[in-house]
């Protein structure tokens, strides 16, 4: 269920750091980025193997150097939010890093919500809602039981365990319905067990 617009943000925590990153997804990434990265040696965006990052500049519309960046491209649908990724990872300073969103902006890509990555992967069936929620908790861990119970149900262990008592619920109703509807049938009783 790719979305129609192509959306862009600061990927990293605000203040200045070695390196920043501007993440896009959508239908237009690519091309946005094929627009205004310029890659060593000619290479180009639109022509970069998923999951390779590329070394190269971030130009302009009047082809001024903004700053040196990778350039990692992650087709659908095998990104975050199954939809095309553009990672720009370049310098990390505010100025670079709000130089290049505004630039995103102007060539078609629209600010990203609070979570919209996130919710696009939900959407797109790459997570489930436990599983985006462990986004959030390994993203607010604070001990390292906190982070492995998070990243335990990232991995989806948590949804697994939800399905399989939802299974086990739902055969003991299909029981339990069988045997008020067909009493002279002596459907045998229900047994619990623990789930």
């Amino acid at each position: 269920m790719q979305q129609a617009d192509t959306i862009s943000a600061i990927a990293t925590a605000a203040g200045e750091s070695g390196i920043g990153i501007i993440r896009m997804s959508g239908s237009q990434a690519i091309a946005i980025a094929d627009r205004l990265f310029q890659g060593a040696g000619g290479k180009r965006a639109a022509e970069a193997p998923s999951h390779q990052a590329l070394y190269g500049q971030v130009v302009d519309e009047a082809g001024r150097t903004l700053d040196e960046v990778l350039c990692l491209v992650m087709r659908n649908p095998h990104s975050y939010t199954r939809e095309d990724v553009v990672e720009l990872q370049c310098h990390g300073g505010s100025l670079p890093l709000q130089e290049i969103l505004a630039l995103t902006y102007r060539l078609g890509a629209r600010p990203a919500e609070p979570g919209e990555f996130t919710k696009r992967a939900f959407l797109n069936g790459r997570l489930d809602l436990t599983q985006a929620q462990a986004v959030m908790d390994i993203i607010q861990s604070k001990t390292q039981a906190s982070l492995h119970m998070a990243a335990g149900h990232l991995t989806g262990r948590f949804s697994e365990k939800i399905k399989g008592a939802r299974h086990n619920i739902l055969e003991l109703i299909a029981h339990l319905e069988a045997a008020i509807d067909f009493p002279e049938d002596d459907i045998d009783d229900v047994v619990m067990h623990a789930v």
